[in-house]
């Protein structure tokens, strides 16, 4: 019998992906594997080899033959899409991707995966906040603002439209009133609200303005907003959940896609095809992404983790972490699986930032602090540069970046720098 992508009967809400049932879900899914936390929902996505594929045999072929109730992406040409809204399908196709979303037993997958077939099958993520680092009391400056450059920049974002795929954001934040702002939640049963604190953490970074002090903090401090909540309150969620995030996003009209979240990768393993179709859209519609490169190194204990899943993607840039010496932050993942290359560096170590109410404010370090100050420079530049493509745009960024004395494979092109009027 074929579980419904949503309801009292979807895997997803039998064995949550966040809370108390860490351990015996992992336990049932990942049986072997020392990860306290679980690597897969239960669910399938089932990815066509070429993205130009018959969708609509596909779908027959799953209607007819194996009785899946399928629904579409294109259903949703004037609203968002969001698993809310297809409760009674057991099938998801994302038109735009060439990818199906599918809820089936293990027994129904395997009779439908087939080496010779037009398609793939891989098990559906569970996506995580990376371990990010609590700071030691509150700063009074950012210093990330500062070795940019974005205090110098003319620039401020003005008339872009920037994304924050996390955990939500605060929308009662006294920092943001006034902004150009909108908000939609993918995760089932919550608003987007920021019940974590992640996201308001990272738009703060991207895109805030002056604390209470007066205080800059921000890179993009007249950017249009867009939040997709794809992380619960706990900080984790379904791969598809931020699938629907990336391409709300695009189709909203962004030209960044900030993304601090992520799932780990092995050594030799190969990058998520369902995320780089995900990027591939965005880059053909105009828009960058970025994501963290994840916090699973201990170089100190001459550990070094390869940089995790979105971030590994050829499609997306990979972002590391610095301190405010400019040496790599000891938790910075670095290239060590092929084609899962860094590329390139912001601070991420004691990085203050708003948080929800009634804290405010928080210092925090991981390179989920890294990402949302390159989402906000690549802001800058599209301000600059209105006409450029996204591959223009990502050839700025490089060119702008400041050389280091560091391995590529931890830092890739350099520290970010924010573009500035003469340039």
């Amino acid at each position: 019998m074929k579980p419904p992508i949503l309801g009292k009967q979807t895997f997803l809400h039998d064995h949550p992906v966040s809370g108390s049932s860490f351990d015996t879900f992992n336990k049932e899914r990942n049986e072997g594997d020392d990860n306290p936390y679980p690597l897969y929902t239960g669910r399938y996505l089932l990815i066509m080899k070429e993205r130009s594929g018959s969708l609509l045999k596909m779908t027959r072929m799953l209607e007819s033959k194996w009785g899946f109730k399928v629904a579409s992406s294109s259903d949703f040409v004037r609203e968002t899409l969001d698993e809310r809204k297809i409760k009674s399908a057991d099938a998801l196709f994302y038109n735009e991707l060439g990818i199906a979303l599918l809820g089936a037993d293990e027994e129904i997958i395997e009779r439908l995966s087939a080496p010779d077939a037009e398609y793939l099958i891989e098990p559906e993520k569970v996506v995580y906040i990376p371990d990010d680092i609590a700071g030691e009391g509150e700063q009074d400056a950012t210093w990330g603002i500062h070795i940019t450059g974005a205090l110098q920049s003319p620039f401020s974002g003005l008339g872009v439209r920037v994304a924050i795929i996390d955990t939500g954001y605060d929308p009662t934040h006294p920092d943001f009133t006034g902004r150009e702002i909108t908000g939609h939640s993918f995760v089932p049963e919550e608003t987007v609200e920021d019940l974590h604190g992640h996201g308001t953490h990272c738009l703060g970074i991207a895109c805030g303005e002056t604390d209470n002090n007066s205080t800059r903090y921000g890179i993009a401090t007249a950017a249009q907003i867009y939040v997709a909540k794809v992380l619960n309150k706990q900080g984790s969620g379904a791969q598809a959940w931020v699938l629907d995030g990336m391409t709300g996003a695009v189709n909203n009209g962004c030209r960044v896609l900030s993304m601090s979240l992520g799932s780990p990768v092995y050594p030799g393993q190969e990058y998520d095809m369902a995320y780089e179709r995900a990027a591939q859209y965005a880059l053909s519609r105009g828009a960058v992404v970025v994501a963290a490169a994840g916090n699973d190194s201990r170089r100190s204990q001459n550990r070094y983790s390869p940089v995790s899943s979105p971030a590994d993607c050829p499609s997306i840039l990979a972002v590391g972490a610095l301190d405010e010496s400019l040496a790599v932050a000891d938790f910075s993942n670095r290239a060590v699986n092929k084609g899962g290359e860094v590329d390139i560096a912001a601070p991420g170590v004691a990085i203050y930032s708003s948080w929800p109410m009634p804290t405010r404010y928080r210092t925090l370090s991981g390179t989920s602090m890294a990402t949302p100050h390159v989402a906000g420079i690549i802001a800058l530049l599209w301000e600059k540069y209105p006409e450029a493509t996204a591959a223009m745009i990502t050839e700025k960024l490089r060119d702008l970046a400041k050389t280091l004395p560091l391995p590529p494979e931890d830092i890739g092109a350099g520290l970010s720098f924010a573009p500035m009027k003469e340039q």
